[in-house]
């Protein structure tokens, strides 16, 4: 039997975020953009009032935000930030009162939202370089964490709901949006470095991934599809119909 080969995997994700940060408007697996982000049910109101070069590079594959009621003056942890957007809009909802972390592997990625926080003058944004599965902070210090279609790209999700569940307090929440399958996927695919970099090789299958959330002591609130979000290569499009690939978005509780 094949294994996945993390550090491969690691360097394609890697690679292809660089990208994405970079080269927005290249050739890629999936859509991105504003509005992607309007399909998929972001508020123009906040899209309106978040840096545009951070939705150029929002390669998210949900929403959640309603999902996660985040509050002013709470303290969010924003899995996989990327370019921004989701941490942006996060800032909007805790206010000056509260504070957003950004964590993510990719330099250029980070860099980006970087300088587009400095421009903005979104105070209440700290962008932090690590691994999700390893988060650098200390237990219990969030009120909520979010993600949007990163938690797929990890090889070990256990540890990363693990990790999400530390860092919260007793009754913090995570929101997030994902890509999980109803059909296990085979080595030929799970083992291809390329395909899990583009949110397909890497996707869970739909219950063993609520199990793990459960597994890591969250109980699941809501779990909801999201039919808008769409592959745009006819390599992903055909995993997406045989493997019956798939966006949802949930909430869970840590009890």
């Amino acid at each position: 039997m094949n294994t996945v080969d993390t550090h491969a995997v690691e360097s394609q994700v890697k690679d292809m975020y660089e990208r994405v940060a970079n080269d927005p408007h290249g050739d890629f697996h999936f859509e991105m953009g504003r509005a992607l982000a309007e399909r998929l049910g972001y508020s123009p109101y906040d899209l309106d009032r978040v840096p545009a070069p951070s939705m150029d590079s929002f390669a998210g594959v949900g929403h959640h935000f309603d999902l996660a009621a985040l509050q002013p003056g709470e303290r969010v942890l924003d899995l996989g930030s990327g370019s921004g957007l989701d941490s942006f809009v996060a800032s909007l909802k805790v206010g000056p009162t509260g504070q957003v972390v950004g964590v993510d592997m990719t330099d250029g990625q980070l860099e980006k939202a970087t300088e587009l926080r400095q421009r903005g003058g979104f105070s209440n944004i700290e962008y932090v370089k690590g691994y999700i599965d390893q988060l650098p902070f200390e237990d219990e210090s969030f009120d909520s964490v979010i993600s949007n279609g990163v938690i797929n790209l990890v090889a070990n999700k256990e540890a990363t709901f693990k990790e999400a569940a530390r860092v919260l307090k007793p009754g913090g929440r995570i929101a997030l949006s994902d890509i999980v399958t109803g059909v296990e996927l085979p080595n030929g695919i799970v083992c291809n470095a390329t395909l899990w970099a583009a949110c397909i090789g890497g996707a869970m299958h739909r219950q063993a991934y609520q199990q793990a959330i459960v597994d890591a002591g969250f109980s699941i609130q809501v779990v909801q599809p999201n039919p808008q979000y769409r592959f745009i290569s006819d390599q992903a499009n055909g995993a997406t119909t045989k493997y019956e690939v798939q966006s949802i978005s949930l909430v869970a509780v840590k009890a």
